[in-house]
């Protein structure tokens, strides 16, 4: 299918791709969005449904630093949009510690004993700090002491990133955890609370309501699609990316192939690509260069399976979700998507539970069949005693690949000579979005790139969607060669010669 010349064709139909086109086509610049998967629109921010059960591909609150990102919520999904309020707990030895922490609750769940351990272990490495951290081990224990750094950091760090916490950078450990100060925050919960704070000066993590579809998160995504539909623009479903040729400097067709085998290309003035950066460069025709090649090859991610179960029983837990820090099981984190919205499960005397797990395409996890998949997670539930396994009479498996970027000891210099090159010779491919400029983000961050690089194709803003940094914030102060604010830390292994 050869598409007009004037079109704007985008790679993936997720919060950036489809924020894009609906920013392009209120300018009218018709647009042609392109999605692999043969059924849903949203990429990770996707809302699974397996009968009548829908569930998020990890939980996504809608909150946002940009009130453009939430007047942009709002256009799309209007009165749909729930107000809810957050409730998340830290799961550690049996005990359930809230998170954000407050103060008697945390002392009270973690007990007088572990309490005076944990005070002892934190003025002994005050006391007696390890010079010269190199590890995130080093650093976290001379911030908070062994016990603290156990309890709160390694576990979780380590199921999550799939890298030993003795591996990790100290840097990244300084550049993520550097505005966190435990005593401050027990302080802070017996403290009366000062005056209300504007939008832009909330500290994210620790809102205590936030926004949700009634429907999932891919209700959002599923209305702008329908919508661009309307306007006889409709996602293209099922498509299979088999090149991107270019010529002369510019990037003139997208070759895919349908579900029914069919090649198809699609042509355009502009393209959007959302897709991961090292999926990208592979497609280009004539290939790039070498340099840019192997800088795409070893960009890395971590993959991500999550395992939804049913379960008979009203109530399991009263959280949204749960970070699991117990070591004994491999889980991460469990959402119960009925408390973020009772319209998630269509039988209310039932829960659905989505349990979390991090590791890597290919590896034992990746490979295990969904049925040994969801024993594995029953028994995990089971063994944290928040159901019997004999409770789950439903359950089903999503993996995502590349769920998240990684970042390594020259992650910005790889990405550096990609986007370096396709600036220099490929100026109408525009990258946004997580994958797209390899950007471990939120949905918001995703789409203010988007809305950017729309921008600048639909009436040439010169604003860089590279500036926009980990809160959809925009930064005009930032100069090319400064320390990328663009994305939210990832873990650096140390190098070999610090090791």
């Amino acid at each position: 299918m050869e598409a007009d010349r004037d079109d704007v064709v985008i790679l993936g139909a997720g919060p950036a791709g489809l924020t894009a086109a609906w920013e392009l086509a209120k300018h009218d610049i018709p647009v042609t969005v392109l999605e692999k998967d043969e059924r849903y629109v949203g990429g990770l921010a996707r809302t699974v449904e397996h009968n009548g059960y829908r569930f998020d591909i990890g939980g996504h609150r809608f909150f946002s630093k940009n009130q453009e990102v939430e007047d942009t919520w709002t256009e799309i999904l209007g009165d749909e949009l729930l107000s809810r309020g957050r409730l998340s707990r830290i799961y550690y030895a049996g005990r359930y510690i809230a998170y954000p922490l407050k103060a008697f609750n945390a002392l009270r769940a973690l007990g007088i004993v572990e309490t005076v351990r944990c005070t002892v272990s934190y003025a002994y490495a005050r006391l007696r700090p390890i010079r010269n951290p190199r590890s995130f081990e080093d650093w976290v224990r001379n911030q908070f002491g062994w016990r603290l750094y156990s309890i709160f950091f390694k576990t979780y760090t380590e199921k999550v990133w799939g890298i030993s916490t003795t591996e990790i950078s100290a840097d990244w450990a300084a550049q993520r955890i550097k505005s966190l100060d435990l005593w401050l925050a027990i302080r802070s919960a017996i403290l009366p609370s000062g005056p209300a704070k504007k939008r832009g000066e909330i500290v994210t993590t620790l809102i205590d309501r936030f926004r949700y579809p009634r429907l999932g998160p891919g209700q959002m995504w599923e209305k702008a699609a329908s919508t661009l539909a309307a306007k006889g623009r409709p996602v293209l479903h099922g498509r299979e990316l088999l090149g991107i040729e270019h010529k002369d400097g510019r990037v003139f067709s997208v070759l895919t192939r349908n579900a029914d085998g069919a090649v198809e290309e699609h042509r355009g003035a502009h393209f959007i690509s959302s897709i991961p950066m090292r999926e990208l460069v592979g497609l280009l025709d004539p290939a790039a260069p070498d340099d840019v090649r192997a800088a795409a090859a070893a960009l890395s991610y971590r993959d991500f399976i999550s395992i939804a179960l049913m379960i008979d029983r009203k109530d399991v837990f009263p959280d949204n979700w749960i970070y699991i820090h117990d070591p004994s099981v491999k889980v991460g984190r469990i959402q119960n998507f009925k408390n973020w919205s009772p319209d998630m499960v269509p039988d209310q005397s039932k829960t659905c539970l989505g349990l979390e797990y991090f590791c890597f395409e290919g590896d034992g996890m990746w490979t295990m069949s969904d049925e040994a998949l969801i024993d594995m997670a029953k028994r995990e539930l089971e063994q944290l005693g928040m159901c019997s396994a004999s409770e789950v009479f439903d359950g089903t498996v999503v993996r995502q690949q590349k769920a998240y970027p990684v970042y390594d000891d020259v992650y910005q210099e790889r990405v550096g000579v990609i986007r370096d090159w396709l600036a220099r010779q490929l100026p109408n491919l525009h990258l946004a979005g997580r994958n797209g400029m390899h950007k471990y983000n939120n949905q918001d961050h995703s789409m203010m790139t988007a809305l950017l690089v729309a921008r600048k194709i639909a009436t040439g803003s010169t604003l860089d969607p590279w500036k926009v940094n980990a809160d959809a914030v925009y930064h005009e102060d930032v100069h090319v060669g400064e320390k990328d604010v663009s994305g939210r830390q990832v873990p650096a292994r140390l190098a070999e010669s610090v090791r």
